[in-house]
């Protein structure tokens, strides 16, 4: 499994801030009130960050100490998965959240302190989440076997080399 890219964190980023900022226009421009995030994303975002540092653990305990019990490598894959998804989805969200604080900060009109205060905590738990994500990741990946070689795969019809 290749590791998290920045590029695609900063392109999912983009889009949610896009997405975010054209909520809000359009919630705007139809006569409804902007879109504040609830407070419970942030708290969950800081609380899915936490729950991936603890999954990835013992993971890294397993392959920094040579007396802690062996982790299936398919355990390692899974975590690292849902760190890899949490990163992607803490800069979706984050993204969305930043273009509504872009939305409302370029209003002429000044925003509520509760619908502000609400949309900078999401966007640091986001920055929050992805950072943890990315640590998590980080804390999964296995040294490689050293019975493994530096051949490159010829493919399923080839004959094997000695």
């Amino acid at each position: 499994m290749k590791r998290t890219e920045p590029i695609a964190l900063v392109v999912a980023a983009v889009l949610g801030g896009g997405a975010g900022y054209l909520i809000d226009q359009l919630l705007s421009a139809t006569g409804h009130p902007t879109f504040t995030p609830p407070v419970g994303l942030s708290i969950m975002l800081v609380v899915l960050g936490g729950a991936c540092i603890a999954l990835a653990w013992p993971i890294r305990k397993s392959v920094k100490d040579a007396k802690a019990p062996r982790v299936d490598p398919f355990r390692a894959l899974r975590v690292a998965v849902l760190a890899k998804a949490s990163s992607l989805v803490g800069a979706l969200v984050g993204g969305v959240c930043a273009g509504l604080l872009v939305f409302l900060a370029s209003r002429p009109v000044v925003p509520p302190v509760g619908s502000m205060t609400a949309i900078i905590a999401a966007v640091g738990a986001s920055a929050a989440l992805v950072a943890a994500a990315l640590f998590a990741e980080y804390m999964c990946t296995l040294p490689k076997d050293p019975d493994d070689r530096d051949q490159p795969d010829a493919g399923p019809g080839a004959e094997p080399t000695t």
